[in-house]
């Protein structure tokens, strides 16, 4: 590390480094002499400037030429970022070029600009993440589309749903998180060259050619009607999204720590049991280290939301008080989604499932899951809904109360068994006639997501 002090986890404990190198200051800086360029061509391309002179601009404006040391040691006598880098970018240019440099511009031109340059790039790998996540999910709701498990509510048996149905619901709402983020591209990747507050006075008559030109150029939308800034909602839009993505990894997951209870051992991450630690002093024990990580740093991702919304507030045509904010917010997010997306991948590609254990809890349920099949079937003989419901009610708690199964009680039960025959009784007591179209809704819900990702899944 060198005399290099590191602070922010980001730098040396979370978040990969295809996402991380989208925010560094390279990359930023990139991204910047890159709109300078494009900025340089359009006002050529409008007559503004002499062709020779932007593409001088063009072959300079390169980080391997205008450095970031150089930038820095500008900005520490100017105090100011893009001035910097105007200056710095200017300096390189030969003849006449460099007085052409950020023509008609204002910072925010370039840094806006340059962020959505980064919200596109930042979107992209978000994209691919979920269709990661997407098809391993789909794989493991389909393998397991018929595995009876126990559905709980209120952290206590429910009916058999299987799990293949649990993890089908995880799909579902990826998918629906795939296409937010595909909605979200257009109104985020967005850039402005309007100038000190978005009236375009700077660029002359040929403001709207200029504009259009540049975030042609670049692949960008445009602000329809800029303040000095791009307007911020979307950029909370993009917050609240990614907000969004992360609490719905927290919630799987939490669903994963809780099936990996010792109580309930239904589920648990795998574990390299011949390197692994999971605690300092308890040799024996194997933690579901990595959706602990994920629920934490989705605590992170939704911290950000309100401070970002606040960041719409500004003075008239904008202050600063967004800017601060700002950089600690974007790079945080995108890189602690990515993040968590990546691990929760990891989690569910290798997830150890065990059938047996979901079985014993079934069965160490005595009956009283069935209690909504049996009366149903005793409606269904002509017994009304609600008698059905008081009378296996009450047969439940007489049963609990003598230590009995329900099944058992039911059959005990002359007026049950007046309605029911033997068969009839065992077919509506068994959980794997009580999954309702679980299976079917898995198949479904795959079939959903090969359409939106263009694969089949095995």
């Amino acid at each position: 590390m060198g005399d290099v002090m590191l602070i922010c986890p980001l730098d040396y404990r979370y978040g990969r480094e295809e996402m991380k190198a989208v925010f560094s200051e390279e990359s930023r800086l990139n991204a910047q002499l890159l709109v300078e360029a494009a900025l340089a061509r359009a006002q050529a391309s409008v007559g503004n400037i002499p062709r020779t002179a932007a593409d001088e601009i063009t072959r300079k404006a390169v980080p391997e030429i205008v450095t970031l040391d150089r930038v820095k040691e500008i900005e520490a006598e100017t105090k100011h970022d893009v001035m910097a880098i105007v200056r710095a970018l200017s300096e390189q240019c030969e003849g006449d070029a460099g007085r052409y440099v950020h023509l008609g511009a204002t910072s925010n031109d370039i840094v806006d600009t340059a962020t959505g340059l980064e919200f596109k790039h930042a979107l992209d790998i978000i994209e691919a993440d979920l269709d990661k996540l997407i098809l391993t999910l789909a794989q493991l709701a389909k393998k397991h589309r018929s595995t009876v498990e126990i559905g709980r509510t209120h952290g206590q048996f429910a009916i058999p749903t299987t799990f293949g149905f649990k993890i089908a619901g995880y799909v579902s709402e990826m998918l629906r998180h795939r296409d937010r983020v595909r909605e979200l591209k257009a109104r985020a990747c967005v850039g402005k060259m309007s100038g000190a507050i978005g009236t375009g006075a700077g660029f002359g008559e040929k403001f709207f050619k200029v504009q259009e030109a540049v975030m042609k150029d670049l692949g960008l939308g445009i602000e329809d009607a800029a303040t000095q800034i791009v307007c911020r909602d979307r950029y909370s839009e993009l917050v609240f999204v990614l907000g969004l993505i992360a609490t719905s990894c927290e919630r799987y997951a939490t669903e994963v720590r809780n099936l990996q209870r010792s109580e309930i051992g239904e589920v648990s991450e795998a574990f390299d049991v011949k390197k692994q630690v999971g605690s300092s002093t308890m040799a024996q024990k194997k933690n579901p280290m990595l959706s602990e990580n994920v629920c934490g740093l989705a605590r992170v991702v939704r911290s950000y939301i309100a401070p970002q919304m606040e960041s719409m507030v500004l003075w008239h045509e904008r202050d600063l008080t967004n800017s601060s904010a700002e950089r600690f917010i974007l790079t945080h997010v995108a890189v602690l989604t990515d993040d968590i997306l990546y691990k929760m991948i990891d989690v569910f590609a290798h997830l150890n499932v065990y059938e047996k254990n979901m079985r014993r809890n079934i069965d160490s349920a005595n009956g009283f899951i069935m209690a909504e099949s049996a009366l149903l079937s005793l409606a269904g003989k002509g017994l009304g809904r609600q008698e059905s419901h008081e009378l296996v009610r009450q047969i439940a708690i007489r049963a609990e109360a003598e230590g009995k199964g329900l099944k058992q009680a039911l059959r005990e039960s002359k007026e049950v068994m007046s309605l029911l025959s033997p068969q009839e009784l065992d077919a509506a007591m068994d959980p794997d006639n009580y999954v309702g179209s679980a299976p079917q809704m898995v198949d479904q819900v795959v079939k959903a997501a090969e359409r939106a990702l263009g694969k089949k899944v095995a």
